[in-house]
């Protein structure tokens, strides 16, 4: 059976800290992958389980901070808990602005580093459930006809059967057949759900 633990990155080119917080972190039940740079960080294939990312905002070549900005274009959709002896308040402005869940300045305490971990893996398993949410409504999207996903745009505008029908120039049945059968295909048992499912996968509703 797989190993289901989160999965905790730490990433720093110090290898002292490196073992050290690997090591507090096996004592509290995690899986740890360590890294010495960004770019080994990067070219891992990740684990698809709650996980965040312990990094060192100064690192050599590429910083801390740029590799936030490299996740965000990948979208490595990881919380991050920056640590560091050599911030400043820019750095962590930048660095929260950014997404970051916490900001520890070394030396940190074992308690501190681990609520903010806790608080992070809490974040992760929402981002996942939401992710696999999405993921779902888009398969469900696929399996509309280009005219089903262009009733399912205009009832997502709000638009009643009869004004679609108007806009369309097409019967108030057909509209009717059509709305019915996006229903069933996207799981929606009312209109509201419909348009919720809509503003969660990002249907432009404003189209055609």
């Amino acid at each position: 059976m797989r190993n289901h633990k989160p999965v905790i990155y730490v990433v720093d080119d110090e290898a002292s800290i490196c073992r050290a917080v690997a090591l507090l972190l096996k004592s509290h039940g995690y899986k740890v992958e360590i890294f010495s740079s960004a770019e080994s960080f990067l070219a891992f294939k990740h684990l698809k389980l709650p996980s965040c990312v312990v990094l060192d905002i100064r690192l050599t070549n590429m910083s801390g901070l740029a590799l936030q900005d490299a996740m965000a274009v990948r979208k490595l959709d990881i919380p991050i808990i920056f640590i560091t002896g050599h911030g400043d308040i820019p750095m962590s402005v930048k660095a929260m602005k950014a997404g970051a869940i916490d900001f520890l300045p070394k030396p940190f305490t074992a308690k501190k580093l681990l609520n903010a971990i806790t608080f992070a893996l809490t974040k992760n398993v929402i981002q996942i459930k939401e992710l696999a949410e999405i993921s779902k409504i888009n398969r469900l999207i696929k399996t509309l006809t280009p005219r089903e996903l262009e009733v399912f745009r205009f009832v997502a505008r709000g638009l009643m059967n009869k004004e679609i029908a108007q806009k369309r120039g097409t019967s108030l049945q057909t509209i009717k057949v059509h709305r019915g059968r996006v229903m069933r295909k996207m799981q929606a048992k009312t209109v509201t759900e419909l348009i919720l499912l809509a503003k969660k996968a990002d249907i432009n509703p404003s189209k055609n």
